[in-house]
Formats: C-alpha cells, sequence, structure tokens
C-alpha cells in the first residue's frame, strides 16, 4: 500500500511541476507578445534556434531576489518585520543546510503568495519596479551578465528562470535588456491575486518542463541552447540542454558538474570578471520554498 502510496504522490508532483511550466511558458510568451518584453535587436543576425536559460537567485544575482522583494514589501507595510525575520531564518537553514527543504516547499505550496492575495497586478508591479531599482540593480554579477550579453551578441535570445513571482522576473530580465523570463505565476482573476499558484512553484523539475515547454512554442532547438545555474537543483533545467554551465556553484552542483564535464564559472572570488571565452560556451549552442515558508508564518 506504500508503495502505491508514494507512486501517487510523485505522480501528482510530477504533474504540478508540468502545469506549473506550461503556464510559465504561456506567461512569458504572452508578455512578450503585449510588448511587456522588449529585447534590444541583435548586432548579429537573429539566431532563432538557439537560446540561454539564465537562473537568478545566486546566478544572475548577489543573493535570494524574493528576499529583496520580500524586505521592499516588508518596508511597505504589507506584512510585519516579524514575518520578515522568519523568512530571515529560512534562508539562515537553507545556506547552512546547502539546499531547499523539499518538505517546506511542499508543505507551502499554496501558501507561497499568500500576502499578496487581493492586491492587483498592477499595483505589485508597479512596486516591483521600484524594489529593483532600490534594492536589487547593484546585485547583479557582471560576469553573469556579460555571459548573457554574449548570447544576445551571437543573435541568441535569453531568459531568466527562476522560482521568483513571474511579474518580478519580468522586470529583472526587462531591465538587464534580456528577451523574457519564466517564473512561478500565481492565480488571478480580474488582474486580482486569489493568494493561490498555478500548479507549483517554478522550482527543480518545473523548471526544465518550462524550458521545453518555451522551446516548443518559440521553435527552440533544446541541443543548440545553453542554460546557467547555481544550484543542485536545477540539474533537470541544465540536463535538459545542450550545453550547462555551473554559475558560483553550490557543493553539491559543482560536484555534478565535475562529473559530467559541465563548464564552471565562480565570479564569487572578488577577482575582476574576466574575458568569456565566446568558444567554450557558445560552442554546442552557437530560494523559493525558503521564501514560502518565511512569509507562510502570518498565516499562522
Amino acid at each position: 500500500m506504500s508503495s502505491w502510496r508514494g507512486k501517487d504522490k510523485s505522480q501528482e508532483l510530477e504533474r504540478l511541476a508540468t502545469l506549473a511550466g506550461e503556464a510559465s511558458a504561456d506567461a512569458a510568451v504572452a508578455m512578450e507578445a503585449a510588448g511587456l518584453a522588449l529585447p534590444p535587436t541583435p548586432p548579429a543576425p537573429p539566431d532563432l534556434t538557439a537560446a540561454a536559460f539564465f537562473d537568478v537567485d545566486n546566478t544572475m544575482m548577489m543573493g535570494a531576489s524574493i528576499f529583496y522583494f520580500a524586505r521592499g514589501l516588508a518596508a511597505r507595510k504589507f506584512f510585519t518585520t516579524a514575518d520578515l525575520a522568519g523568512f530571515m531564518w529560512q534562508q539562515v537553514k537553507f545556506r547552512v543546510g546547502g539546499r531547499e527543504n523539499k518538505e517546506d516547499i511542499k508543505t507551502h505550496r499554496e501558501q507561497a503568495l499568500s500576502f499578496v492575495a487581493g492586491r492587483t497586478v498592477a499595483e505589485l508591479t508597479e512596486i516591483s519596479e521600484e524594489i529593483y531599482d532600490e534594492l536589487m540593480a547593484d546585485k547583479i554579477w557582471s560576469g553573469t551578465r556579460a555571459l548573457a550579453q554574449m548570447h544576445l551578441d551571437a543573435g541568441q535570445r535569453v531568459w531568466l528562470v527562476t522560482a521568483t513571482p513571474i511579474e518580478l522576473a519580468a522586470i529583472i530580465s526587462r531591465r538587464l535588456g534580456l528577451t523574457g523570463a519564466l517564473g512561478t505565476v500565481a492565480e488571478t482573476e480580474n488582474g486580482v491575486y486569489t493568494g493561490r499558484l498555478v500548479g507549483d512553484l517554478l522550482h527543480g523539475r518545473a523548471k526544465a518542463h518550462a524550458v521545453r515547454a518555451l522551446a516548443s512554442r518559440e521553435g527552440l532547438n533544446l541541443r543548440r541552447c545553453t542554460a546557467y545555474s547555481d544550484s543542485q537543483n536545477d540539474v533537470p533545467m541544465l540536463s535538459a540542454v545542450g550545453t550547462a554551465v555551473a554559475v558560483n556553484p553550490d557543493a553539491g552542483l559543482r560536484d555534478v558538474a565535475r562529473a559530467r564535464g559541465w563548464e564552471i564559472r565562480d565570479f564569487r572570488t572578488g577577482r575582476k570578471a574576466a574575458k568569456i571565452g565566446v568558444p567554450s560556451v557558445l560552442g554546442a549552442g552557437a530560494l523559493a520554498g525558503a521564501v514560502a515558508a518565511g512569509l507562510a508564518y502570518r498565516r499562522r
């Protein structure tokens, strides 16, 4: 009986991850079509079948984007400093443990964005713009930003892939001059957040589903695509493309990268972000659960 329950549980998690990925891809395409993602004209002829996918937290940005978002919302009285302290404790547990707690992610799935329930998408988008300027703009890794620019210069599209709410992810992408973003999709009704998610957080396997779904919609050849991440949790996404690059990797991802022969880039040492070897990266392809746990304190 327990084996059947375990199988059912696994199938349900996979269903939610697939739903989250499909919803994120649909939202990203819709944002691009609506002109919310406005990439610069590439200097090279467009390479329509190759693209690059970048994780955000500790890959494109120092620290967790959702943490900066939470700080900005706390300053605007969306929740209390005690809630933020609870969230910070979850971040400490994550850093000490070295990886997200899957049970925390599961338990708080439906509570992850409950703090915006009743708020409008327009309101949160405007606030997200302000928070980016206040807390995030100076946290971008110059080395990773240069990697993204390298793909743009090659005529390729560049997407962020993150568990952060897709509205915030899209703002980060637009501010960096990228193509768009795949992020966690919160359910809305008539432009107002319900406090529920569509499927699941865009985390782990859900990111891989989102990348595959976007590739299908955009006509990408995943074997010609490149993905970048710092986390072992993103191995499914990194494995879905032709070229995987570990950026500022945690211990688990560093081991996987070495075992699989993936390139490793580390911008944390303070060394000048150096010359980027175009052939090595373009050759083949030319904290969210913790956040949810912390913010869910307000629901107790």
